[in-house]
Formats: structure tokens, sequence, C-alpha cells
């Protein structure tokens, strides 16, 4: 996934500019305020493309091998495509900064494009671009807040705070977040658009010059896929509360810089339970879901090459309600610390939870007791229930 965006069939990967221009008789050139013809590239997003992290023995990354919760019909209709979709609608910002590259932002122009193709009048000089994907939910309701007006330097985008009370790892917020929609975007800046064609080249058949710009369109939200899988259940744990959360992810995003925010919060989603599921020839229960986070504050995700580089201070805790065979329940509550940060954009959290282990709670909300939880790292966890 961290390639350019297509914009012409000839030029994959390419975000391209098409400039009109005059007749070739007798000298070329381009009228004052140049129209810009271009189209929007297609999106390559594929998951295993751009979970492509660096492995023990140079075997890539295979996250369907990790995850055995699967994605069902009904898993579609409640939580939408286990992967990135294309989006079809979006969002541009044109910035003219005159004959000063990389200058500050004085004014914008703010478009948004149906399908993949724009055109719009460009004056002589330097010009910065910023795209993104309009936003289309399932039911309607966005949970998306873009802030454009505190500088237009920079675009924030927010995730809007929900009302389930956040019990770990939030000191700051009382309430965990709703997940943000999938967001993707690409910026560039000192793009220039000159009277004398440098850099231009003439199309004969439409008549047009044409301006090449490598362009990123990135995802900058990122995909978690979470499974709580029980062994031994023997029907103890008959069912969940659909909700879950993880702790430690970002609020917000720069969405020029694809940056996150340096400000934690624990995210809001949804969970279902799924009984008699096969894992390597074992029969489990699984409890899964599809997360969608900003990802590890003050990281650019798509910057990093190994797990490595990530400098992450905030713990990451996963909590499930699960309701056991005697109608009582419990809030589970894993760390998972060390998986979020090895999958840093994105990919599959796993929790191995042995029923053997955990005795029936007597009361509901809580059983006073300490499940031992062992993670794929072969570290075990005492966490309190």
């Amino acid at each position: 996934m961290k390639k350019a965006l297509l914009l012409l069939l000839t030029l994959p990967l390419l975000l391209t500019f098409i400039i009109t221009g005059c007749k070739r008789e007798p000298v070329l050139h381009l009228y004052d305020g140049g129209e810009i013809d271009f189209d929007l590239p297609i999106i390559d997003l594929n998951l295993e493309v751009y979970w492509n992290y660096e492995t023990t023995y140079e075997v890539d990354y295979d996250w369907r091998k990790e995850w055995y919760y699967g994605w069902d019909d009904i898993d579609r209709q409640i939580f939408g495509e286990i992967g990135y979709t294309e989006p079809t609608v979006f969002c541009l910002r044109r910035y003219f900064t005159g004959q000063t590259p990389l200058a500050p932002h004085t004014s914008v122009l703010a478009h948004t494009i149906n399908g993949t193709h724009f055109r719009g009048k460009y004056n002589w000089g330097f010009w910065d671009l910023l795209v993104w994907n309009n936003i289309i939910t399932l039911d309607g309701v966005q949970s998306l807040i873009f802030d454009e007006e505190s500088s237009l330097d920079s675009v924030i985008a927010f995730t809007n705070q929900s009302m389930n009370v956040a019990r770990y790892q939030a000191p700051k917020y009382t309430h965990s977040f709703y997940e943000p929609e999938a967001l993707f975007a690409g910026y560039d800046q000192a793009i220039e658009v000159n009277k004398n064609l440098e850099g231009f080249i003439y199309d004969p058949e439409q008549n047009i010059y044409i301006k090449e710009l490598n362009m990123q369109l990135q995802p900058i939200t990122y995909i978690y896929l979470t499974q709580v899988i029980l062994h031994h259940n023997n029907n103890r744990i008959t069912a969940v509360d659909g909700s879950s959360n993880l702790s430690g992810m970002a609020r917000y995003v720069n969405v020029n810089a694809g940056r996150a925010g340096n400000d934690p919060i624990t995210v809001y989603y949804k969970v279902r339970m799924k009984k008699g599921c096969d894992k390597e020839g074992e029969n489990v229960d699984i409890v899964g879901g599809r997360l969608m986070t900003f990802g590890i504050c003050s990281h650019q995700a798509n910057n990093i090459s190994r797990s490595e580089e990530v400098n992450d201070p905030y713990r990451h805790y996963m909590d499930v309600t699960m309701q056991f065979n005697n109608g009582m329940d419990s809030t589970f509550v894993f760390d998972v610390t060390s998986q979020v940060r090895r999958r840093y954009k994105g990919g599959v959290i796993t929790v191995e939870l042995d029923m053997d282990t955990i005795p029936i709670p007597t009361r509901s909300g809580g059983s006073g007791f300490n499940a031992v939880v062992e993670d794929p790292d072969s570290v075990t966890h005492i966490i309190d229930i």
C-alpha cells in the first residue's frame, strides 16, 4: 500500500496534472491562468500489500494464518468489509503560494470531486495540494470531524467521544471515543506551474501539456482485527455484550503530514462471538471484531519500516465483557501493548484464553479473580477482572 496512486492508466501510481494550452502555432505558450485537468488514481487497497511487515525468517507477514475468526455476511452487515474499500468521492484543497514555494497558506480553494476527474484554473507560480476521501458510512452517521479553520497550513481530523465509560488508561477522558472512518490522504507542496513549460510534456493527440507529479494517497487510519480465542469453553461463556475497547490510541491525525496526535484515548468498537470455530484442528469459540483507529500517538506509521522504530509511551489494553452460563458477566481486560506496537499500522491482535483457568463468577460485573492470559509472544500477564 506504500505506493503512489494511479491517475493515468498508462502511468500506474502517478498523480497526473493535465494543463491545457494554446495550439502549437507559432509559439508554445499557456494562456494566463491556465486550466489544469487531472484524474485521480485507482488505489491498491490489498491488505497483504499494505501490511508488509518485517519478519524473522524473511517470510511475508500472512495475517490470514493468524486470523481464525473469519469474516462472514453477518460481519459485513455489522462491521463492513474486513479491509479498506476504495473511495469514490474526494475532497481537494488547493493553496496558492505565489512565487514563493513552501510559503505559509493565506487562502484555500476547496472542491469536492465526484468520481476521478477535476479541472480548475491555476495561476502561474507555486501550489500546494491536499487530497482526502469524502466520508460515507453504513448508517449515515459520521464520527470524524475535520478542523480546517484553526490553521490553513494543516487539516486536523478528530473522532467523537462516545457515551461509553473509559475504564482503562483514560486519565484525561471519562468516556471512550468512536472509531474513525477509513481515511486516505495525500499532500504535495511547491508544485510549479510555469509559463516556459519547464517540466511539461506535450500531448499532440489532445493538444495539451501534461505535468506529472508523484503523490501518495495512503491510509491514515489503520485496521486492527482483534480476536479472543476461548479454549475449553464448554459453554462456560455463552455470549458477549457486543462492545469492546482498545486504549492508548491517538484521538486525531494531521491530514497533511499523516502524523497521529499525542492525545491518547480509548477507542470503542463492536465485537461478536462465534462458537465452534476451527483453530488448527481444535474446536474453539472466538470473540472477534474489526477496529479502525488513528494508530499509535505521535507516529507517522506509513514512514516506519521496522517495529524497532516505534517509540510508544502508552500501554494498550483491550477489554471485552462476556456473559457466563449462570447469567453473570465479567469484563476481561488484556494487555496487548506488544502486539499493537509490533503491528504499528494495523493487523491481527490475538488473545488466547484457557477457560479451564477461569472460575465462573458469582456476581455480575466482576468476579474478583485473576485471569492468566498468554499472548503470542509467550509473555504471561496477570490481569484483575
